[in-house]
């Protein structure tokens, strides 16, 4: 593994970290700078990431010498506008190795793509006495929908468990699964303890059961290769933010047959046509999905993130995160009356370390270190149902990307320890 002595997954001891990473650092602006007098640790970025220059120059550039509302047939401008929000959607097929363009519905983030095919595939395929399955380790935004579509349908939404370490339990995933699921619905990455679920076997058991598959990938996107055809999924969701991307544009990718059988989520302009008094014809595919004047910039900026990524390239932030997991957990564990939730091994994750500090409430430990300019987050993280299962109400998080460093790791490490040790100088 690039930049990493350990010789296993769990090995002791220090990780230095890739020589390329202060270059990478370079090219976001928010990094470099300092907070109460010193350099900003961002140890937050499952809940959204920074934005490098190339970014931000790709924004600008947009407002400044395009700016028009779409058409393919208009002035010059909105011809400029309509190429680069189509290109951006067939480079987002292809970061996903989808079969087509079409396949790519722009949606506000995650919970709006995952709310889309709860309301409009819901309507048409959940009756009575039909099952979806969700886990009890779902964000919120994958769990609310389904409740509410079961509500609308008088489907049963049933809940998977999850073993002592909030690891999918797939011997319960096998009792629950039954000839009247329609669907599961479930995260790639935890948001909590980071653990990546086994996607392809949790799809195969699905489809010889005869359901559809939704996977809510907004942690997973970021940071491992996801191919929708590999995974062999129906639905994946995932936002722009949480990957170098603005904010207010995700992506909804979802099989052609799929989206053509769907009902409209929204109706409005620039999904119809020939519209009369009494009738009008839908788009096809993701184009029934884009009622109103479309985000043009934000599609624009996640096409410009995936350029970066690309450039940066999936192996190296691989490497780099799997090194900064390996570093993380052996620090993290070292701490007294510091509780760890989630698998103890490196392996099958992504770089998120959520934690409880012995008499110190988890807001409280984030007060403290935003005072030492570092920036994690605490609360019930959207997904109280699965901190429950780990019998806390609260944690606090701390969760990197390849732009985070060991050294950042070791300073909240040392703050950590001098809350549980007042007096600790180092």
């Amino acid at each position: 593994m690039a930049g990493c002595r350990a010789t296993g997954p769990d090995a002791p001891g220090g990780t230095p970290d890739d020589p390329s990473v202060e270059r990478w650092r370079a090219d976001f602006p928010a990094l470099q700078q300092t907070v109460d007098g010193g350099r900003l640790a961002y140890l937050d970025s499952a809940a959204t990431t920074h934005r490098p220059y190339a970014v931000i120059r790709a924004l600008s550039e947009y407002y400044a010498r395009t700016n028009a509302n779409p058409s393919a047939t208009m002035h010059s401008l909105a011809r400029r506008s309509f190429e680069a929000y189509e290109q951006a959607r067939r480079d987002v097929a292809a970061f996903l190795n989808a079969r087509d363009p079409n396949e790519v519905v722009w949606t506000k983030g995650t919970t709006e793509g995952i709310n889309l095919v709860a309301t409009a595939w819901g309507a048409s395929n959940l009756r009575a006495d039909d099952e979806v399955l969700v886990s009890v380790a779902e964000h919120y935004s994958n769990l609310l929908p389904w409740r509410a579509a079961a509500e609308r349908t008088g489907a049963t939404l049933r809940f998977v468990d999850v073993d002592d370490e909030g690891v999918l339990d797939l011997d319960d995933f096998d009792r629950k699964l039954s000839a009247r699921t329609r669907l599961v619905a479930i995260s790639h990455a935890s948001n909590v303890v980071g653990h990546l679920n086994p996607i392809v076997e949790i799809c195969a058991r699905a489809h010889r059961a005869g359901a559809r598959v939704l996977v809510d990938a907004a942690q997973s996107v970021p940071h491992v290769p996801v191919d929708v055809r590999a995974l062999d999924c129906d639905f994946l969701a995932f936002s722009s933010h949480k990957m170098l991307g603005p904010m207010g544009v995700g992506v909804l990718w979802a099989r052609r047959e799929l989206l053509d059988a769907m009902p409209p989520y929204q109706l409005g302009s620039n999904m119809a046509h020939d519209v009369d008094v009494e009738s009008a014809q839908y788009e096809h595919a993701a184009l029934k999905y884009g009622a109103g004047t479309p985000n043009v910039a934000g599609p624009i900026g996640l096409r410009a993130a995936i350029a970066y990524v690309n450039t940066i390239g999936r192996n190296a932030i691989l490497d780099h995160e799997r090194a900064l997991t390996v570093h993380a957990l052996n620090r993290l564990r070292g701490i007294r009356g510091l509780a760890l939730l989630g698998p103890s091994s490196a392996a099958d994750r992504v770089p998120v370390f959520s934690f409880v500090l012995q008499g110190v409430p988890p807001i409280e430990v984030v007060r403290r270190l935003d005072a030492e300019g570092i920036a994690i987050r605490a609360g019930d993280l959207a997904a109280l149902p699965l901190l429950k299962r780990f019998g806390v109400a609260a944690a606090a998080r701390a969760s990197c990307y390849f732009y985070s460093t060991t050294g950042e790791i070791d300073r909240l490490g040392a703050a950590l320890e001098r809350m549980e040790h007042p007096g600790r100088t180092t």
